[in-house]
């Protein structure tokens, strides 16, 4: 008797109904004996291990785009600890990092699996996953190492500060390198919110949104509070609409920025929510943050303010700027500044920022009345 099933088929899952199923009542064996007009055969298997941060998950986004072109027919499977950001238009099996993932994962075999995190335990999957090609990064004898030629560039900017500074590479080309491609520009790969909040912004305005913080760990990045409240009020004066953005921990602090610049604030939210705000805006000032890849991936234009990281790391694709305090940064990629004689954030003048947002959006035309 043969097989009632596809189990090669992209939609086919074995626990559930697949979704051509629920929609449309189709068989994998149509009563005719034909394939279901569903079917789309997988051929081959790939696995991306980013387990990272949000924003470094959406970083990672591009290579999608060049992986899909070189084996269009394969199935992507991505083990990360944000699934949810993963576009499932492009990305097949999107797996949350936890115990369950690695057992299955452990009785998979996959064509080609890339690990471009360097944290033991990615590495460590790397190795213990079979796969016909392994790029990226791999746990041999406990450490964590290059699993060729092409990401021993990569490591070494992650453990010398000197390679690192003199690195002229985006990080977006650094992870193609890695798998053997060339970057050409390929973009962020970022699905819309579905749903969007209706917002109390002045639409006839160019809306600029003020990220103001950087997290509790990374203080050397720190813009002080006179500093965001100059600013806002410079560019309301110069006609724009400006909201506040931020997480749960900038919440008290916006709450007080808001006030003290008489902007907008609506408050922390989940990150769809979150998105869909980030997307209400036409620019964003922000520094190396989950909201800087969030806007980036939306297409919209950013000021990026940046002190204690390389800017080459940085592809904004012709979106933004990056603005950096006049003085240098002694501090490269210290959370914490331990520079004692002066902390360079204290050299980011508002001017700047405010001749940064100009340039990117020129401030809107004051209306004049109509003579009659």
């Amino acid at each position: 008797m043969p097989s009632l099933l596809k189990t090669d088929c992209r939609w086919y899952k074995g626990t559930i109904p697949c979704s051509p199923h629920k929609q449309d009542g189709v068989h994998c064996i149509e009563a005719s004996g034909a394939p279901c007009r569903f079917y789309d055969p997988v051929d081959g298997e790939i696995l991306i291990i980013k387990l990272g941060a949000l924003g470094d998950v959406i970083r990672t986004t591009p290579l999608l785009h060049r992986l899909k072109r070189e084996h269009p027919h394969a199935r992507i499977t991505w083990v990360t600890h944000n699934p949810d950001i993963l576009p499932p238009s492009v990305v097949d099996r999107r797996l949350e990092w936890t115990l369950a993932t690695l057992t299955i994962l452990r009785s998979s075999r996959f064509d080609l699996l890339i690990n471009l995190d360097k944290d033991l335990e990615a590495c460590a999957l790397c190795d213990q996953v079979q796969a016909a090609v392994k790029r990226g990064f791999i746990l041999r004898n406990g450490v964590v190492s290059p699993i060729d030629g092409a990401a021993e560039h990569k490591l070494l900017t992650g453990v010398f500060d000197d390679v690192s500074q003199t690195n002229v590479k985006s990080y977006p080309q650094e992870i193609f390198e890695i798998c053997g491609y060339s970057f050409n520009g390929e973009r962020y790969i970022l699905d819309r919110p579905a749903v969007q909040h209706a917002w109390k912004l002045a639409r006839g305005k160019p809306v600029i949104g003020l990220n103001t913080g950087c997290g509790d760990r990374w203080t050397s990045r720190l813009w002080a509070d006179d500093n965001w409240i100059s600013l806002a009020k410079a560019l309301k004066r110069k006609g724009y609409e400006v909201v506040l953005l931020g997480g749960q921990q900038e919440h008290a602090k916006n709450t007080k920025l808001a006030r003290a610049a008489r902007v907008k604030y609506f408050g922390h939210f989940p990150l769809i929510r979150f998105m869909d705000l980030v997307d209400q805006c036409d620019l964003v000032v922000t520094g190396v943050t989950m909201a800087m890849h969030i806007t980036i991936g939306l297409g919209k234009k950013i000021v990026l303010i940046n002190n204690i990281f390389n800017r080459h790391e940085f592809e904004l694709y012709g979106q933004g700027l990056i603005v950096e305090p006049e003085r240098p940064c002694q501090c490269y990629y210290r959370p914490t500044c331990v520079n004692s004689h002066y902390q360079c954030m204290n050299f980011l003048r508002v001017p700047q920022i405010l001749e940064a947002c100009h340039s990117l959006i020129p401030p809107p035309q004051p209306r004049t009345r109509s003579r009659r």
